[in-house]
């Protein structure tokens, strides 16, 4: 089974970043989307902007924390969409 890690920026004047991981990340940006996502990207609509593949779950929540934690890392996906 694969896992992904991704990062979500919204579509706001002034964006800001969202990092998670998933399994299935079709529907997981339809229920950020909707309101139903993590409680952080209510109210917001996003678009997904850079994501990962992993074969174990511990691999993904690894990746997952690492992006979140390096601020570098995270802007400069977010500015040049790697």
């Amino acid at each position: 089974m694969s896992y992904y890690v991704y990062m979500l920026k919204s579509k706001e004047k002034k964006s800001v970043t969202y990092v998670g991981y998933t399994k299935n990340i079709k529907e997981r940006l339809i229920l950020h989307n909707s309101g139903k996502g993590a409680k952080f990207t209510r109210g917001r609509t996003w678009k997904l902007i850079y994501k990962e593949i992993f074969k174990s779950k511990n691999k993904a929540i690894s990746r997952e924390y690492y992006i979140k934690k390096n601020r570098t890392l995270r802007n400069k996906i977010k500015n040049n969409n790697i």
